[in-house]
C-alpha cells in the first residue's frame, strides 16, 4: 500500500490515521510535537514557533504556540478516533541556532519552546516518552502513524529514530 507524506508547515498541525506519514521541515528553534495513539493508530504532528500565546496580541493561530497547539492537536486526533488516555508524545527541535548572549531570556527561544511544550504535555497528562532537543542544528522529522516511529534527520548528524 502506498503511503502519502503529509507535510506540516511552520505554525501548522495535522493528524492522520495509519498508514499516513506526517513530516515537518526546518525545525530550528521551533519544536515538532508528535502525538501517537497506538490503539487507534492515529498520529498528530505540530510545528510550533513560540512558547506562549498569552504573550502575543496576534495569537489566533493555535498551531503557532506550545500552549495552544497541544490542545488543538489532541482535538484533531480525537476526530479520527484517538483517545487522549492512550496518547504518548515525542518532541524534537528547540535548537539555539545563533550565538547570542544566553543570559537574555528573550533570545533563548528554543529552550523556552521546549520548556513550554513539556509543561503543556504535563498539564494535559500526556507522557513525554522521548525527545531530541537543543544543540545548534536544524532538524526534519517524520512521524509514522502505523507504528509511531519518529524519525529525525539533520544535516551532518544523519538519521535517528526516537
Amino acid at each position: 500500500m502506498a503511503r502519502d507524506m503529509i507535510v506540516v508547515g511552520m505554525a501548522d498541525l495535522k493528524a492522520t490515521k495509519a498508514p499516513g506519514i506526517l513530516t515537518t521541515l526546518g525545525l530550528g528553534s521551533c519544536v515538532g510535537i508528535a502525538l501517537y495513539d497506538a490503539h487507534s493508530k492515529v498520529a498528530g504532528l505540530a510545528h510550533i514557533m513560540l512558547p506562549d500565546s498569552t504573550a502575543i496580541q496576534n495569537n489566533s493561530n493555535k498551531a503557532k504556540f506550545a500552549d495552544t497547539a497541544v490542545v488543538t492537536l489532541i482535538s484533531e486526533m480525537e476526530k479520527l478516533g484517538a483517545k487522549k488516555t492512550f496518547m504518548k508524545a515525542k518532541i524534537a527541535g528547540g535548537a539555539q541556532m545563533f550565538a547570542f548572549n544566553a543570559t537574555n531570556e528573550n533570545l533563548r527561544v528554543g529552550d523556552r519552546n521546549v520548556d513550554a511544550t513539556k509543561l503543556a504535555l504535563a498539564k494535559l497528562g500526556i507522557p513525554l516518552i522521548s525527545s531530541e532537543t537543543g544543540a545548534s542544528f536544524g532538524r526534519t522529522v517524520e512521524l509514522y502513524a502505523d507504528g509511531g516511529k519518529f524519525l529525525i534527520k539533520a544535516i551532518g548528524q544523519g538519521f535517528r529514530e526516537i
